[in-house]
């Protein structure tokens, strides 16, 4: 969901380009880079037309997509936490048009414009929510595999459940969260717990991405 779909009547483009708001409205091919990762992070950009990805290169020079923005989405709102850097490069994936405001003009933008400021709230909770539910999806692909490579899940696989005998605490160190995440996760992923722990060979179909029904995993 975009953030514009909560203020459907607000029009972002007239208030940002309107004489006595200071930016600056430029245009990008596919592939030219908005910022870089490391670049001063003095200012925050909305894109008013086209796409762009967010990537970030790691210390071993590994580069990953994080994240596709826009249209209608901001980007690079880490300026305005204090951070003195670019966490992430910014690309052009198609022509667009994007929207440079410094940091002191949004801010004032904030504090003056109530439904700009709505506007770009909604648009801070939806991206959080969207970033929320991905790392829930991918906590739950871990355990899964956690759950088969516990239960030794090979070449072999039967039709029958193949009980396991694991902690909670345990299960949360294999997947990198919390034991509360994990019993939340446990319970979506059984039908009724009776103290006992059974893998079943559904649970495979939900790792290769076949995506069965959570309540009849394990």
């Amino acid at each position: 969901m975009q953030a514009d779909t909560m203020h459907p009547s607000f029009d972002v483009m007239s208030l940002l380009t309107r004489q006595d708001t200071r930016c600056t409205v430029s245009t990008y091919e596919e592939n030219q880079i908005v910022y870089s990762q490391g670049d001063p992070a003095d200012s925050v950009f909305y894109v008013h037309s086209g796409r762009v990805k967010v990537t970030v290169i790691s210390e071993l020079g590994k580069a990953a997509i994080v994240a596709i923005r826009g249209p209608d989405e901001f980007c690079g709102e880490a300026a305005l936490t204090g951070k003195p850097l670019r966490l992430a490069t910014v690309t052009a994936m198609s022509p667009c048009e994007i929207v440079r405001l410094d940091k002191e003009t949004i801010l004032g933008l904030l504090h003056r414009e109530q439904e700009f400021a709505e506007y770009f709230l909604s648009h801070l909770l939806t991206r959080t929510a969207r970033v929320e539910a991905d790392l829930v999806d991918q906590l739950f692909k871990r355990l899964a595999r956690a759950l088969l490579l516990l239960a030794n899940y090979g070449g072999d696989l039967g039709t029958e459940p193949v009980p396991i005998k694991v902690n909670q605490e345990t299960l949360a160190a294999l997947i990198g969260t919390t034991r509360s995440r994990v019993n939340l996760f446990m319970n979506k992923f059984r039908k009724d717990y009776n103290g006992k722990l059974e893998v079943r060979k559904a649970l495979l179909n939900y790792v290769l991405n076949e995506r069965p029904h959570i309540g009849d995993e394990s």
